[in-house]
C-alpha cells in the first residue's frame, strides 16, 4: 500500500488503512505498506518509511507544501521497493498515493488500485491551502480530474464520493467500488461491556463527576473539522445546562484550542486530553453519553461516525450527506455551520429522551449490519481479482507468489 502521510497516527485514514490491511493480512495475503518517514510503527505490519527531510520533523497532517517533498522521497522509496520485489496489485491511499502508483504500475506492469477519501482540490480548499479560481486551482483540478479517470479501479467510502466522481469528474461507474469505512465492533463497544473500574478511573483522570453528562469527539482538531463551532457550542450548552462536559481527544494544536476555550469561557468544562492511541479510543469513547462529528467537508469521509455508532450513543454531526449516509435514519443532525444549530442538536442528544431513546442500540444494530471489517475485506479481494483480469477471487488464498526469492503480494 502507498500511503501518502505520517503512517500510523491514530486518526482518520490512518485507521482504514491499518484496518483494511489487517483485514487483509486475516485473509492470507501479504501486505507492505509504504509511508512517510514520520509516523508510529504497528507490531504486526511490514512498514517501510522514506528517508528524513531535515528541516521538517513533524507529522504532517492535511495539505502542507512539505508534503512535496515527502512525496518525492515516497515515489523513490515505492520504486527501489518494487525493483526487489515482485506484488500482485498497487493499492494507493489519497491522490498523492495514487499519481505514484499509476506512475509507477505502468513502469512495473502493475495494476493499481486507487482508495479515493475525497477531492483532492475541495480538501485543499476546506484547509486554507487553496482558492477557489487562483492561478494553481486550474491545474491542480485537471490533475486530479486525469488520476481519478485513469485508475483502473477506485474504492469509495460512501455514496457520495461516488457520486462526485462520476458527476465531477465524468469517472466510469463500472470502475468504482463502494468500500465504507468500517468498524470492529467487538472493540468498540457499549459502555456496559467494560470495567466499571476502569471508566471510574478514567473518569476520574479527567476530571468527570459521575453524574456530568459528557460529550465525546475523538479526532483531528482543526476548522475544517468544526473545533471552534464545537467550542462555541459548548458555550451555548454552558448558558442553559452547567453540568456538562466535553471530552475533546485529539490533536494536533491542542494549545491553540485550549486558549479557546479560555477565550469563550468554557475551559473549566472542556478536558483536552491530547492523542489518544487507537487501541485506548473504545475505552475512552465509552465514557460519552453522547458523540460528536462536527466536520464540515462535503466531500470527505468520516469513519469516526461509525465508531461512534459502535459504541451505542446518540450521535451528532453537521448535516451532509456523508454523515447522512452513515448514520441513516438515526442520526441526530445540526445544520451545517451554525454553532446554535450545533448546541441544541448536542442538548437534545443529551436530554431530549423522547427522541434518544434508543438510538445507540440502533446505531449500534446499523454498524454491525452495514459496517464490519471482514465484509469490507472480501470487497477488496474481488476487486484486485478483478484488476488482475481473474474471474473468481480466492479470498483465503495466500499472497505469496510461487517465486525463490520475491514475495508477491499488495503495496500498499
Amino acid at each position: 500500500m502507498i500511503a501518502p502521510t505520517s503512517f500510523f497516527a491514530d486518526y482518520g485514514c490512518h485507521v482504514r488503512i491499518l484496518e483494511e490491511a489487517r483485514t487483509l493480512q486475516k485473509l492470507g495475503h501479504t501486505v507492505t505498506i509504504a509511508t512517510y518517514r514520520n509516523g508510529g510503527d504497528v507490531a504486526d505490519l511490514d512498514i517501510v518509511r522514506t528517508l528524513p527531510i531535515p528541516w521538517r520533523r513533524e507529522y504532517e497532517v492535511g495539505s502542507s507544501r512539505h508534503k512535496l517533498a515527502f512525496d518525492a522521497l515516497l515515489g523513490a522509496k515505492v520504486s527501489g521497493l518494487l525493483m526487489r520485489r515482485r506484488f500482485d496489485v498497487i493499492h494507493a491511499h489519497l491522490h498523492e498515493g495514487a499519481l505514484i502508483g499509476l506512475t509507477l504500475g505502468r513502469l512495473f506492469r502493475i495494476p493499481v488500485v486507487f482508495d479515493f477519501q475525497g477531492s483532492l482540490t475541495e480538501e485543499m480548499i476546506d484547509h486554507g491551502f487553496l482558492r477557489r479560481g487562483g492561478a494553481v486551482y486550474g491545474p491542480l483540478r485537471r490533475l486530479e480530474r486525469w488520476i481519478d479517470r485513469t485508475s483502473p479501479a477506485i474504492f469509495t467510502s460512501t455514496v457520495n464520493a461516488e457520486r462526485i466522481l462520476v458527476e465531477q469528474f465524468d469517472c466510469n461507474p463500472a470502475r468504482i467500488h463502494a468500500l465504507p469505512d468500517c468498524v470492529n465492533s467487538d472493540a468498540f463497544r457499549p459502555v456496559a461491556t467494560f470495567d466499571a473500574e476502569s471508566l471510574s478511573a478514567l473518569r476520574h483522570k479527567f476530571g468527570l463527576p459521575a453524574d456530568g453528562k459528557v460529550i465525546v469527539y475523538l479526532g483531528l482538531l482543526a476548522e475544517y473539522q468544526g473545533t471552534g463551532l464545537l467550542l462555541e457550542a459548548m458555550q451555548r450548552i454552558l448558558s442553559r445546562h452547567d453540568n456538562v462536559y466535553l471530552l475533546l481527544m485529539g490533536f494536533p494544536d491542542v494549545e491553540r484550542y485550549r486558549q479557546r476555550a479560555v477565550d469563550l469561557g468554557v475551559d473549566h468544562r472542556v478536558r483536552f486530553t491530547g492523542r489518544i492511541p487507537y487501541a485506548e479510543a473504545p475505552l475512552h469513547q465509552a465514557l460519552g453519553d453522547a458523540a460528536v462529528a462536527p466536520k464540515l467537508s462535503l466531500t470527505e469521509g468520516a469513519g469516526k461516525l461509525i465508531n461512534y455508532m459502535a459504541t451505542g450513543v446518540p450521535t451528532v454531526a453537521f448535516d451532509t450527506p456523508v454523515a447522512r449516509e452513515y448514520l441513516g435514519p438515526y442520526g441526530l443532525f445540526a445544520q451545517r455551520g451554525d454553532a446554535e444549530s450545533l448546541a441544541h442538536t448536542l442538548e437534545t442528544a443529551l436530554f431530549d429522551t423522547r427522541v434518544n431513546a434508543g438510538l445507540g442500540e440502533r446505531l449500534r444494530e446499523r454498524a454491525r449490519r452495514l459496517y464490519e471489517w471482514e465484509n469490507a475485506g472480501r470487497r477488496i479481494v474481488e476487486t484486485y481479482a478483478q484488476v488482475l483480469g481473474e474471474a473468481d477471487a480466492d479470498v483465503g488464498h495466500s499472497a505469496e507468489q510461487p517465486s525463490e526469492s520475491t514475495a508477491r503480494g499488495v503495496e500498499a
